[in-house]
Order: structure tokens, then sequence, then C-alpha cells
């Protein structure tokens, strides 16, 4: 009697508990369904309406002549809503480790500064704009829903940080992976791994069929052999990359750092900015450095670059950034990554379109410390033949890059080299 008791009892707890699961499956799902359709909506008007605003520049010139009159717009904007200093994406990952609140306002203010950014002619990207609106616009679903859990508010916000990414690039399963593990290098938050999916694949679908934002692919030329000797050069190239991106990330820093010291005052700091990047490209001569540079980027991969295209995007960018203007630093970092590749590659004679995808791929890992989501990338941009060199280049880039990024608030929760708890912010 007493061990059937006991073998009741147990089937008893472990029902519950499987009761419990199914409860949370199902909770999960009918929540990340809500992010990805509103989030897919939210982003695939946003990126819709930043294809318009491009094209309008780049049909007439004149827009250019407003980046003093954009970025300083811009600052006013953040300085009467938010009140305070803007952290940016680096708000959005610290709340994952930590209490703090992402007001909603941060959604539309975003929204808003980004697609002036890309009118008047700002070098930045829009991963910035998709990572702050996902994330504030799923914390604030959480807070709908009372989710009191800082777990539970934790899954919201990366599920809205998958759906934009998603709906943006066009490339869903990075965009999961990349919500859980851009936040603590080392880790995975495996517990996000299904509602991110979902997010994801609704958000895309929707900025896709409803708003015809096209996913980013390229077909790559002259795929090499995977030997010891392209292996050899691959992997010379990537540490290369890595360098690069560590470049990147002290220039954003120094040139922000630079200009606050420059010009005390927020408002004349984003006038002679933006007077700064127009003289700039009236002396280039072009807008190839303006805007996120997709062109660009699809130039890189056929190989059509020769000269040191990526030295100025990442000069663009910085100074675009540092006066005021709000976007982000994927796309360009995308660029820089390809052009820097396509040199290298006319320069050794080494498939420069391969180079250019490679180049992409390491840089994304150089400044996101994301290998994961940066082989995820490679494979959906530019399919698997590949496979080898991409796999080979992220991890030396990786290895390379050290503790740099993009994202103060990122934690290396492990270290790069041994297997040793560190939990320490990236420089």
């Amino acid at each position: 009697m007493n061990s059937n008791f006991i073998n009741k009892e147990i089937f008893i707890k472990k029902t519950k508990h499987d009761i419990v699961r199914s409860i949370s499956t199902i909770k999960w799902i009918f929540l990340s369904i809500i992010i990805g359709v509103i989030v897919g909506f939210v982003s695939g008007s946003f990126g819709y309406l930043l294809q318009l605003v491009t094209n309008f520049r780049l049909q007439n010139q004149y827009m250019l002549y407003f980046l003093p009159l954009g970025s300083l717009f811009i600052v006013i904007l953040y300085k009467l809503i938010m009140k305070k200093k803007d952290p940016g994406t680096n708000l959005v990952l610290s709340a994952i480790h930590s209490n703090d609140e992402i007001p909603l306002r941060m959604a539309p203010l975003i929204y808003i500064s980004t697609i002036i950014t890309h009118a008047v002619g700002g070098s930045a990207g829009r991963e910035g704009a998709a990572l702050q609106l996902g994330g504030s616009i799923g914390n604030a679903i959480g807070k709908t829903f009372n989710l009191h859990s800082k777990e539970d508010r934790h899954i919201m916000i990366m599920c809205g940080m998958a759906a934009a990414f998603s709906a943006l690039f066009g490339t869903p399963i990075a965009a999961a992976i990349f919500a859980m593990e851009v936040v603590s290098v080392g880790i995975m938050h495996y517990a996000a791994l299904l509602p991110c999916a979902v997010s994801a694949l609704i958000a895309r679908a929707i900025a896709s069929n409803i708003f015809g934002i096209s996913a980013m692919s390229f077909s790559l030329k002259n795929i090499p052999a995977f030997d010891l000797k392209s292996a050899v050069i691959v992997s010379i190239f990537a540490g290369c990359c890595g360098l690069v991106s560590i470049f990147f990330c002290i220039c954003l820093q120094q040139t922000a750092r630079l200009y606050q010291w420059l010009f005390k005052n927020v408002y004349v700091r984003a006038v002679i900015g933006g007077c700064v990047i127009l003289l700039l490209t009236l002396l280039v001569g072009n807008q190839n450095y303006n805007g996120t540079g997709t062109a660009m980027i699809a130039a890189c991969v056929k190989g059509n670059i020769y000269s040191i295209e990526f030295l100025l995007k990442i000069i663009f960018t910085a100074l675009t950034l540092a006066c005021g203007f709000k976007g982000g630093e994927i796309v360009p970092t995308f660029y820089i990554g390809a052009a820097f590749g396509c040199m290298c590659g006319n320069l050794i004679g080494f498939s420069p379109s391969m180079c250019a995808a490679i180049g992409m791929g390491a840089m994304f890992c150089g400044v996101t410390n994301c290998p994961i989501t940066s082989l995820l990338i490679c494979c959906e941009l530019f399919g698997l033949d590949g496979f080898p060199f991409y796999l080979l280049a992220i991890g030396v880039s990786y290895t390379v890059s050290g503790y740099y990024g993009l994202y103060s608030s990122q934690k290396i929760v492990y270290s790069k080299y041994k297997s040793n708890f560190i939990n320490k912010k990236v420089q």
C-alpha cells in the first residue's frame, strides 16, 4: 500500500509539472505571437519609410543641406522628451541584466530620429532602431500582461529585439539567436529560444508580405576550394578584420569624446557635426558613405571595390553618431567588412567576392562578440557554399577582437581564451 501510495504521489507531482510546463509553453507562444505581430507592423512600416526617404534623398541632393538642421532637431527632440542622456541600445541590454526601466517613449523617438537621419544623409544603420523599438515594445507588452517576474520581462525584451531585427534584416534565424547571444557573451539564454523564434518568424512575414521589405541576400562569385592554402589566407585576413573591428569601436568612442570635449553645448555640437558631414560629402562628390550604404555592399560582393572605401565609411559613421544623429552601427559594420574584404581580395588575388562575405561575418563578430549569430547571418545572406570559410574566419575574428564591442552594456560572462568566469563589460 505504501509503495502504491508513493507511486501515485510521484505520478501526481509529475502530472502537475507537465501541466505547468504546457501552460508556460502556451503562454509564451501566445505572447510571442502578439510581439511578432505588433513589432512586425511597427518595424515593417519603419523599414518602408526608410526606403522612401533614402530614395528621395538620392534623387534630391539638396536634402544633404539639411544635415545641420536634422542633427539639431534630433538633439532637441531627445532633450525635450527623454530629459536626460540617451543610453540608446545600451539601455535595452542593461535592462536584461538588471531591472533598469525601458520607457515606451524610446520607440517613437528612435523611429522618428532614425528616419530623419537617413532623410538628410547621416551615415548610420537601422539595427540600433530595431533593438530599441523591439526592446521597448516587448517590455511594454510584458507590463500590459502583468508579467512581474524579471525573468519573464527579460524574455519579452529579447522577443521584441528578435522580431525587430528579423523584420528589418530578413534574417529570422540569426535574429532569434542574436537576441539571446548579444546580452551576455559566453552564455545563451535558451529559455527565450522558442519565444524569440516565433516572434522573429512572424515579424519577418509581416514585414515582407505587407510592407515589401526584402531580405538582404547576395550571390557569391568564384568560391575557391577550401584547402590548406585558402585556410591560411582566410585566417590571416580574418585576423585583420578583428583588428579593424577594434579600430572601428575605438573610433566611435573617441570621436564622441572628442566632440564632447570640443563642443560642450550639445546644440552647437549637433550643428557643427552636421556641417562637417555635409562638407565631407561635398568633398567626396557622391553619397556612397551616407545612409546605410546597402548598394555599396552589393558592389563589394560583386568584387568592384579596390580602394579604402572601408576607412571612409568608418569616418562618416563615427562623425554621424558622435554629433547626435540616431541609427545603428551594424549595417555600417557590414559595409566596412565587405569593403575591406573586397579591397584585400583584389590586392592579394583571392576571390574578392568571397573576401567581402567573410569580411562582413568577421567584422560583425568582432563588434558584437556574437560568433553563432555571425555564422548564421553569413549562411542566410550568402548560402552554405562558403560555410568552412565563415566558420574559420569568425572563430579567428572572435579571438583577435578581444573584449571590444559596440555596446558598453554588453557583458563578457566567460573569458574568450579560458573557461573562466570574468563577468566584465566590453571595452
